[in-house]
């Protein structure tokens, strides 16, 4: 099957808060060397030949994005979102034109290299099937009670760290949320949708330093990957 998309579209959330950061802003706003994170994530993604949009959903009274100059791409449309990431997803889903893939990406994920995407849309084009990028576990995984006393040690055999992008079918994608969400199911990711919905999908091992900027310290780790990536010129 060929494996060659000429132009996809990306579903970027960027309708929270991010309360763990505990800043006065969205944490997407927050810079790192001059520019917030969700520039350095939107050049990212409309870097690669193969992406040809960026649907940014945003928050109803969001007065940032628009004053940024990456507002102006041609590229870069905007929509506005809910409560819930699966409720934002959902909006940018049906705010895009009828396609047959789009591919879902965290706003705060700015660290992603173009051989992950590749590596993400060739599997899907080519097995005709949905799939997310993520990275195995490595660390000992312990659960613990609700008082932090640990219960077990668990077994990290086939255990991942999802990631995004995250690629499915656009009108299978729709529908699969729009289930979850009939049932109230809570979702944490599109690929929790689609699970639930009991259709199939799959993990294409990515990049570790694929990182999602969740911490005050992550904004110094993500400085420091993007500068080795650059260095490396392999984005």
């Amino acid at each position: 099957m060929n494996s060659k998309i000429d132009s996809l579209c990306v579903v970027l959330p960027a309708a929270g808060i991010g309360k763990r950061m505990s800043q006065n802003i969205p944490k997407q706003y927050l810079k790192i060397n001059d520019k917030c994170i969700i520039e350095h994530t939107i050049e990212r993604l409309l870097s690669h030949p193969r992406i040809g949009q960026v649907m940014v959903v945003l928050a109803e009274h969001d007065n940032i994005f628009s004053a940024l100059e990456i507002s102006k791409n041609a590229k870069v449309c905007t929509t506005i979102g809910g409560k819930e990431r699966s409720d934002s997803v959902l909006a940018g889903l049906k705010a895009i034109s009828e396609q047959t893939w789009v591919l879902v990406h965290d706003a705060a994920r700015p660290c992603l290299t173009h051989t992950d995407i590749d590596a993400l849309i060739d599997f899907c084009i080519e097995q005709n099937t949905g799939a997310i990028l993520a990275s195995p576990v490595r660390d000992t995984m312990k659960r613990s009670q609700h008082n932090q006393k640990i219960e077990n040690t668990e077994n990290r055999d086939n255990l991942w760290h999802a990631q995004t992008p995250q690629m499915f079918k656009h009108e299978q994608l729709i529908s699969s949320l729009e289930q979850a969400l009939a049932h109230g199911v809570a979702i944490t990711d599109e690929a929790s949708a689609m699970e639930f919905a009991n259709v199939d999908c799959f993990i294409v091992s990515g990049r570790e330093d694929n990182i999602k900027i969740t911490r005050p310290s992550d904004l110094n780790l993500a400085a420091f990957i993007l500068t080795q990536q650059k260095e490396e010129t392999c984005v």
